[in-house]
């Protein structure tokens, strides 16, 4: 699990390694200026704190907003420091700098087959940002191929789960192109799922791209405008059911004229046929009779 390592000060120490710097100075000035043995004296202890000085230096590490450093001694894990600004640790520490900022990746468009086997195609945009920096450096060889993997195969899963649409499967409460909220939701958890043992957390995921594979992509554009087609003239047809049945009432209740049933049926295909029809209607005019 990752620790939260408070560092000391950079500048508090950064002071005291100028006043090392200096006190050697004066110790080397010292040596060359006085007798054999107090020389011998000044001159280890500008030797002392020169190396002081320097053995001081490597602890020093500059902490970027939004950005973290993984320490470790030795190969054991000392812990995280998220405090910015110029920190100062044991000189003998590993650094490893790891981002905390938010990242997107964009996976590449996918060929699969949706929950009715139809080839399709779909990318997403994913969102993500570090949470837990020990399982990023540690439990995983390289969190971003991790994470470009991970992220193909939820989408496949994903989409392997839904259908495209519900034309095939009326049945189905959530597709993929429909589906809006409750995909992204399924997206994100899936997401999250995988990327939480690499201490990565998704905080939005969103379908980029979504279309039938290029070889089914004509016959399922005709069939699409099939369904449409007769979804409109049944809606027509009731409609003009609708029309003949007030007709025949009104004609009935005013006792405009009196039909027998030849006739209602005559005048039913007829009003039919032009509320139906794709074209104008060219009316006949009955100089005649109604039997005529």
């Amino acid at each position: 699990m990752e620790k939260i390592k408070k560092a000391a000060p950079g500048f508090n120490v950064l002071l005291l390694v100028l006043l090392l710097l200096i006190a050697g100075g004066v110790f080397a000035s010292r040596a060359a200026a006085t007798t054999d043995n107090e020389k011998l004296l000044y001159f280890w202890l500008s030797i002392l704190t020169f190396l002081t000085a320097f053995f001081l230096l490597p602890g020093f590490m500059v902490v970027q907003p939004n950005t973290s450093v993984v320490l470790t001694f030795f190969g054991k894990y000392v812990g995280t420091v998220k405090d910015n600004g110029l920190q100062f640790v044991n000189p003998l520490f590993t650094k490893q700098k790891v981002s905390l900022r938010l990242q997107s990746l964009e996976s590449t468009r996918l060929k699969v087959n949706d929950k009715l086997g139809n080839p399709i195609e779909i990318a997403a945009v994913i969102l993500w940002q570090i949470q837990d920096t020990y399982k990023v450096v540690f439990d995983v060889v390289n969190f971003s191929s991790y994470m470009t993997n991970q992220s193909e195969a939820a989408i496949r899963h994903l989409a392997s789960t839904c259908p495209y649409d519900s034309i095939e499967d009326e049945s189905a409460a959530i597709t993929l192109r429909d589906g809006g909220d409750k995909v992204i939701e399924l997206l994100e958890s899936e997401l999250n799922e995988r990327m939480i043992k690499a201490g990565i957390v998704i905080k939005e995921a969103r379908i980029s791209h979504l279309a039938y594979s290029p070889e089914i992509a004509g016959a399922m554009l005709q069939r699409q405008q099939a369904t449409a087609i007769v979804a409109a003239r049944s809606k027509i047809v009731e409609g003009a059911v609708g029309m003949v049945e007030m007709a025949l009432d009104t004609l009935s209740k005013k006792q405009i004229v009196d039909l027998d049933d030849e006739k209602k049926a005559a005048m039913v295909s007829n009003l039919l046929v032009v509320l139906c029809g794709d074209k104008s209607a060219s009316p006949v005019v009955n100089t005649g009779t109604l039997y005529q």
